[in-house]
Protein backbone atom coordinates (compact mmCIF):
# COMPACT_ATOMS: atom_id res chain seq x y z
CA UNK A 1 0.00 0.00 0.00
CA UNK A 2 1.05 3.66 -0.09
CA UNK A 3 3.40 4.60 2.51
CA UNK A 4 4.61 8.21 3.42
CA UNK A 5 7.06 8.79 5.72
CA UNK A 6 8.47 12.24 7.06
CA UNK A 7 11.12 12.76 9.40
CA UNK A 8 13.30 15.43 10.28
CA UNK A 9 11.22 17.90 12.30
CA UNK A 10 12.31 19.63 15.45
CA UNK A 11 13.14 22.43 17.25
CA UNK A 12 15.00 25.04 15.67
CA UNK A 13 15.65 28.74 16.83
CA UNK A 14 15.18 31.64 14.35
CA UNK A 15 17.53 31.84 11.37
CA UNK A 16 18.40 28.52 11.97
CA UNK A 17 17.87 25.45 9.38
CA UNK A 18 16.15 21.92 8.87
CA UNK A 19 15.85 19.21 6.53
CA UNK A 20 12.72 17.12 5.99
CA UNK A 21 12.72 14.10 4.23
CA UNK A 22 9.33 11.98 2.82
CA UNK A 23 10.12 8.11 2.46
CA UNK A 24 7.60 6.96 -0.28
CA UNK A 25 6.77 3.64 -1.08
CA UNK A 26 3.70 1.59 -2.66
CA UNK A 27 3.29 3.26 -6.20
CA UNK A 28 5.54 4.48 -9.23
CA UNK A 29 7.70 7.25 -7.80
CA UNK A 30 8.35 8.66 -11.35
CA UNK A 31 5.08 8.06 -12.44
CA UNK A 32 4.50 11.24 -15.03
CA UNK A 33 1.25 11.80 -13.68
CA UNK A 34 2.64 11.53 -9.53
CA UNK A 35 3.21 15.42 -8.14
CA UNK A 36 5.08 15.41 -4.86
CA UNK A 37 4.33 17.98 -2.46
CA UNK A 38 5.01 19.41 0.92
CA UNK A 39 2.43 21.23 3.48
CA UNK A 40 1.99 22.61 6.51
CA UNK A 41 -0.64 23.29 8.98
CA UNK A 42 -0.06 25.83 11.91
CA UNK A 43 -2.73 25.55 14.57
CA UNK A 44 -5.79 28.00 14.24
CA UNK A 45 -4.81 28.43 10.41
CA UNK A 46 -5.43 26.61 7.35
CA UNK A 47 -3.61 24.16 5.75
CA UNK A 48 -0.80 25.39 3.55
CA UNK A 49 0.85 24.59 0.37
CA UNK A 50 4.32 24.84 0.87
CA UNK A 51 6.20 23.49 -2.14
CA UNK A 52 5.65 20.95 -5.21
CA UNK A 53 7.98 19.03 -7.25
CA UNK A 54 7.34 17.01 -10.70
CA UNK A 55 8.62 13.55 -11.28
CA UNK A 56 11.87 14.71 -12.58
CA UNK A 57 12.57 17.60 -10.44
CA UNK A 58 11.77 19.84 -13.42
CA UNK A 59 9.28 21.79 -12.45
CA UNK A 60 9.40 23.31 -8.83
CA UNK A 61 6.59 25.50 -6.88
CA UNK A 62 7.57 27.26 -3.73
CA UNK A 63 4.23 29.06 -1.99
CA UNK A 64 5.58 33.08 -1.63
CA UNK A 65 6.14 32.87 2.16
CA UNK A 66 9.34 30.32 1.64
CA UNK A 67 10.91 31.59 -1.42
CA UNK A 68 14.54 32.02 -1.52
CA UNK A 69 14.63 30.05 1.94
CA UNK A 70 12.98 26.97 1.24
CA UNK A 71 13.96 24.54 -1.91
CA UNK A 72 12.34 21.04 -2.53
CA UNK A 73 14.21 18.19 -4.61
CA UNK A 74 13.79 13.99 -5.08
CA UNK A 75 15.93 11.25 -5.39
CA UNK A 76 14.67 8.87 -7.50
CA UNK A 77 16.94 6.25 -6.33
CA UNK A 78 15.87 6.42 -2.62
CA UNK A 79 12.38 6.91 -3.11
CA UNK A 80 12.37 10.85 -1.44
CA UNK A 81 11.50 13.88 -1.40
CA UNK A 82 13.03 16.35 0.62
CA UNK A 83 12.31 19.96 1.53
CA UNK A 84 15.55 22.11 2.81
CA UNK A 85 14.16 24.68 4.75
CA UNK A 86 16.96 27.66 5.63
CA UNK A 87 16.27 31.09 7.58
CA UNK A 88 13.43 29.51 9.61
CA UNK A 89 11.00 32.09 11.07
CA UNK A 90 8.83 31.82 13.92
CA UNK A 91 5.83 31.87 11.47
CA UNK A 92 6.95 28.43 9.89
CA UNK A 93 6.10 26.67 12.98
CA UNK A 94 3.87 24.21 12.27
CA UNK A 95 3.06 19.87 11.22
CA UNK A 96 4.67 19.59 7.78
CA UNK A 97 3.08 17.11 6.11
CA UNK A 98 4.21 15.11 2.68
CA UNK A 99 1.26 14.48 0.25
CA UNK A 100 1.49 12.37 -3.03
CA UNK A 101 -0.99 14.44 -5.75
CA UNK A 102 -1.61 14.44 -9.30
CA UNK A 103 -4.14 12.29 -11.50
CA UNK A 104 -1.97 9.13 -10.89
CA UNK A 105 -4.66 7.88 -8.46
CA UNK A 106 -8.18 8.41 -6.84
CA UNK A 107 -7.02 10.59 -4.23
CA UNK A 108 -4.46 12.30 -2.70
CA UNK A 109 -2.20 10.57 -0.21
CA UNK A 110 -0.68 12.13 3.01
CA UNK A 111 2.04 10.82 5.55
CA UNK A 112 1.79 11.18 8.88
CA UNK A 113 3.68 14.61 9.22
CA UNK A 114 6.46 16.30 11.80
CA UNK A 115 6.51 18.93 13.85
CA UNK A 116 8.85 22.00 13.09
CA UNK A 117 9.00 24.28 15.73
CA UNK A 118 11.06 27.92 15.63
CA UNK A 119 11.59 29.68 18.89
CA UNK A 120 14.04 31.01 20.71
Amino acid sequence: QVRLVESGGGLVQPGGSLELSCKASGFVFTDYRVRMNWYRQAPGRQREHVARITPHGGYINLADSVKGRFTIYRDNVQNTVTLRMNDLKPEDTGVYLCNAGGTWAERDYWGQGTQVTVSS
